[in-house]
């Protein structure tokens, strides 16, 4: 099982080569603030874990076994996105509360918040509900 750094690298590696097509020890050191020899080493770990395959000046590449688990970290980051703001989180705070939440949340708690998002979108009402709450909250 990946570690929480492990994930990040993932994520982030599987988003530039979605985007751009490529990933470079360069943007992913970037796109996490730390520095490239850490991605280096974190990437020399992956390879060998069996998530990419790393060539030396040359870059790299997800295996399907790091593709499809690029492809499930993204979209538990862009569910939980969804999730925080429908219920009414302030913008500039839903990407660190995701950061800070993603990697100690289950599975299976993952698949409730997406049956969650899915009730909620659902059922608009509840969500006025849930902004009516958060303006009470606001002015009390």
């Amino acid at each position: 099982m990946p570690t929480p750094s492990m994930e990040d690298h993932i994520e982030i590696i599987y988003s530039l080569i979605e985007q751009k097509g490529y990933a470079r020890v360069s943007d992913i050191a970037e796109a996490l603030s730390v520095l490239p020899s850490s991605v280096t080493k974190m990437v020399q770990k992956l390879d060998k874990d069996g998530y990419l395959i790393y060539e030396r000046y040359r870059g790299l590449v997800l295996t399907p076994q790091g593709q499809k688990l690029g492809k499930r970290l993204v979209k538990r980051h862009d569910l939980l996105e969804q999730f925080l703001r429908l219920i009414g989180v302030e913008e500039e705070r839903i990407y660190n509360d995701v950061e800070g939440i993603e990697h100690h949340l289950s599975w299976n708690s993952i698949n409730r918040i997406a049956d969650l998002v899915q009730v909620l979108e659902e059922n608009p009402q509840l969500i006025e509900k849930l902004e009516k709450l958060k303006n009470e909250e606001k002015n009390s």
